[in-house]
């Protein structure tokens, strides 16, 4: 019998989409459970992409930093990339693109019901992406807060990693539906939450999962969030929308 593949993940989208964006555990923690991901920081500073066992933070002009150990983690999603299927990603013109490619190849796994970690190593044409500042605030919903600090980049003829985390529809209340992508450049300097991207072909592995370990927040402060009121059409467009 295959060993059990699992993702690690810290607290809820839908805690975050309703504002809960306090520190659940560290960074340092984190990366105990899986060398790539993807998520964010406490108060929403920055987005995060894990790759190669290192936690990286792009800025709100897509400017990247190691982050520190000790930085508080209010959401993510990690794994330890090891049962890979390997395959090479042809020219994509848009996001669209390769998300149908990729969901192609979770179908030929008979894989839509499971969790899914994917990591593109290519060369890219454009990418669209954004991240954003820290704002500290209970109780006001992500929306709101990227309405405030969110700042939209792009790069143009760069190398890099996508990182592509998919999680089944019916999952929906715990993370977004479908795929979510991340980038980081080749040289670690600029990445960020990708709206858009056209790939000129890339090395794929793919990864399925079959089990889920969710850290909760510990705090009661946690009991005030009704998350059964967040909007999964404002989670869509949060997380998977257009810039």
């Amino acid at each position: 019998m295959a060993d059990q593949t699992k993702i690690y993940q810290v607290s809820t989208l839908r805690a975050l989409a309703m504002g809960y964006s306090r520190k659940v555990i560290t960074v340092g923690e984190l990366l105990e459970h899986g060398d790539i991901g993807l998520g964010t920081f406490e108060d929403v500073n920055g987005e995060m992409i894990v790759l190669d066992g290192r936690c990286f933070r792009a800025l709100h002009d897509g400017t990247v930093f190691e982050a520190e150990p000790e930085m508080g983690v209010p959401f993510a999603a990690v794994t330890k990339l090891t049962d890979m299927v390997s395959f090479d990603l042809a020219e994509s013109e848009n996001i669209d693109e390769v998300k149908e490619a990729l969901t192609l190849k979770v179908e030929e796994g008979f894989g839509l019901n499971y969790m899914h970690i994917v990591r593109i190593d290519g060369a890219y044409a454009k990418v669209s992406a954004r991240s954003e500042t820290a704002f500290r605030s209970q109780h006001v919903e992500l929306k709101e807060i990227l309405a405030k600090t969110q700042q939209d980049f792009y790069f143009e003829d760069i190398k890099g990693t996508l990182v592509c985390v998919y999680f089944p529809d019916y999952m929906g209340t715990m993370n977004a539906a479908g795929w979510h992508l991340h980038f980081l450049s080749e040289d670690r300097t600029k990445g960020g939450h990708v709206f858009d991207v056209q790939i000129k072909g890339g090395k794929a592995k793919l990864m399925k999962i079959d089990c889920i370990e969710i850290q909760l927040p510990k705090e009661p402060a946690f009991d005030t969030y009704s998350l059964l009121n967040a909007s999964d059409d404002d989670i869509r467009k949060v997380e998977q929308g257009k810039s």
